[in-house]
């Protein structure tokens, strides 16, 4: 496979910290590549060098020439009083040593948009919400026509409908190489055919295994399971080596010095492979009540209408300790509305809502707490002292952090200064100091790291009380959730037993899509051609005369005696011609699909 993208040797440093060193990666033709790594790890940093936007300090990158290249950031920085169609139109624009003329630029505009699904393309930015701010951002990458998509945590903001569509997109197209930040493990499962995972224990800050995520699992417990065993070898050998630099001055003058300075190297070789084994994650344990109840809420035929919408319509639900209760349904189907309802916030339409006796219900907002900027992340983990009382214990903000994997020096860093992950661990480090009968869980994973979220899910099985998660990930859901409800957002509710059966359920009963539905009637009424197609149709003799014209001056090129003479420029020449060749051919067989379109 022709490389696209080389890097040797980067290295890249953050203040006083080091991101990664040394670092050798390649991104080839065909590569579907999936990045994983803790917070702060440098992944962002990373995707920003591959794309030419920073310097590496160190090393050096290589991109094929004239390697078409977009970049769909975490957050984009659309102007909100542009439409989505002046978006992607203006993205549109290719190298501009590409020939192209208006009408295939047209056309491929009008396939982003169809790609997007958007109900008006005149709509303006500012009037979107965050999940269509995300499909935007993708469709206008896309109507550039990249040979390489790089694409940073793009499952944020999205929801499931929305990851699914995001799924196709990318698995479907075949002359798109992508790489792709992410912490959705199911989604890095089924669009990745090759995983790295970058993090600074690792040899050069990174792991690479070809395969989906689950296969990366594997490969890399292998990997670990390898160095764990040369680590108790390098232990004994370390350990000799002591007993013997102990054994007094008189015995050490009688041994070569090398052998000393070897085990001065042993020794700094074992620290760091202990420091390699011993990756540290947030220890993540919800405190629960002790509460021996056996109904903790009990919901009968309750109803809740908002903004003129019935959200929830006659719901019955048992909530006692043990039970899990995933919420799944397509944004604004109600899901939020349900753990206001459960936690206290709104009061049912209908129906009775009971609880228990002095029930202590903490509620993880997918809003979230808004903590003040400019207060120190010490003062953020222990807001009353320099400890916190942890069940029934005081543990020392210095202790605590790190439970977190806050280091010692963050701790009088403002928390305006923390990143988004590390913003998200200080949220969970103060909800675990509460202790709870009914855990209410909206959107707890964003910004958080795949370390982080395999230590939440484990503290979740383990949480004594009940447990009510709203998340679009679909991964933690299917391992934590007992049963599932699915919220079609009319009101409806069903029990499902995992999120593959709501899926099919969702397949099933999806109504037929709008673009078929169109097609069909444009067939009907426009003699087997689409809108578009027509003005396709109606151009294409135009576009098949320019293109010639092309191909002409490519020809007269190849055969000027002052080009054939220079051995590069004859190449570029030659490589020019067959491009001009082809593309007439395309337009020819093009015209001849359109002529069969609309006689049929």
């Amino acid at each position: 496979m022709t490389a696209l993208i080389t890097g040797r040797g980067l290295t890249r440093t953050h203040g006083a910290r080091c991101l990664f060193e040394g670092l050798n990666l390649s991104f080839s033709e065909g590569d579907r590549l999936g990045v994983i790594g803790p917070n702060g790890a440098g992944k962002t940093t990373l995707l920003r060098i591959l794309a030419g936007l920073e310097e590496a300090d160190a090393g050096e990158i290589h991109r094929r020439r004239r390697l078409r290249i977009a970049v769909v950031p975490q957050d984009d920085a659309f102007d909100p009083v542009s439409t989505v169609a002046e978006i992607v139109a203006r993205d549109a624009v290719l190298d501009p040593n590409r020939v192209e003329d208006e009408t295939e630029r047209d056309l491929r505009i009008a396939i982003a948009l169809e790609q997007l699904r958007f109900p008006s393309p005149e709509q303006p930015v500012g009037e979107l919400s965050g999940g269509w701010r995300k499909r935007l951002a993708i469709a206008a990458a896309l109507a550039g026509d990249p040979e390489v998509l790089l694409l940073d945590e793009p499952t944020n903001h999205l929801d499931l409908e929305g990851i699914l569509w995001l799924e196709k997109l990318l698995t479907s197209s075949r002359s798109i190489s992508y790489l792709v930040i992410s912490h959705d493990r199911t989604f890095l499962e089924r669009v990745a055919n090759r995983m790295i995972e970058v993090a600074p224990h690792y040899p050069n800050g990174v792991f690479s295994a070809a395969g989906g995520y689950a296969a990366f699992l594997e490969k890399r417990a292998q990997y670990l399971e390898a160095r764990a065993q040369y680590h108790d070898k390098l232990a004994n050998r370390v350990r000799r080596e002591l007993e013997w630099l102990g054994r007094g001055p008189k015995a050490r003058t009688t041994k070569a010095q090398a052998r000393i300075q070897e085990a001065e190297r042993l020794t700094g070789e074992l620290a760091r492979l202990r420091e390699e084994l011993s990756v540290s994650t947030a220890g993540i344990e919800m405190t629960g009540s002790g509460r021996r109840t056996r109904r903790l809420l009990v919901a009968s035929g309750i109803s809740k209408t908002l903004g003129g919408r019935r959200l929830i319509d006659g719901l019955d639900l048992i909530l006692q300790p043990g039970r899990r209760l995933g919420v799944v349904g397509a944004n604004g189907s109600g899901k939020s509305t349900l753990l206001k309802l459960l936690a206290g916030e709104l009061e049912p339409d209908g129906g009775l809502m009971r609880t228990a006796e002095h029930l202590q219900v903490v509620y993880f907002d997918q809003a979230r707490e808004r903590l003040d900027p400019a207060m120190p992340l010490r003062r953020a983990l222990a807001p009353e002292a320099d400890s916190v009382l942890y069940r029934g214990r005081e543990v020392h903000v210095v202790s605590w952090a790190r439970r977190f994997q806050f280091r010692d020096d963050q701790l009088d860093q403002p928390v305006a200064e923390l990143s988004g992950g590390e913003q998200a661990r200080v949220h969970i480090a103060r909800l675990m100091l509460r202790p709870a009968d009914l855990l209410l869980l909206d959107e707890p994973t964003n910004d958080l790291d795949i370390p982080t979220l395999e230590v939440l899910e484990e503290s979740l099985l383990d949480f004594p009380g009940a447990l009510v998660l709203v998340t679009h990930d679909r991964y933690l859901l299917d391992r934590v959730s007992t049963v599932l409800l699915g919220l079609d957002g009319s009101g409806n509710a069903t029990w499902y037993a995992d999120v593959e059966q709501w899926l099919d359920h969702r397949r099933s009963a999806a109504p037929e899509p709008r673009r078929e539905r169109r097609d069909r009637r444009e067939r009907r009424n426009r003699s087997g051609l689409t809108y578009l197609e027509k003005r396709e149709y109606e151009t294409m003799e135009e576009t098949i005369l320019k293109a010639e014209a092309e191909l002409e001056a490519a020809n007269s090129l190849l055969e000027d005696p002052s080009i054939a003479s220079d051995a590069a420029a004859a190449h570029q020449a030659f490589c020019e011609h067959e491009a001009a060749r082809e593309r007439v051919d395309a337009l020819y067989r093009r015209w001849a699909e359109l002529e069969q379109k609309a006689s049929a």
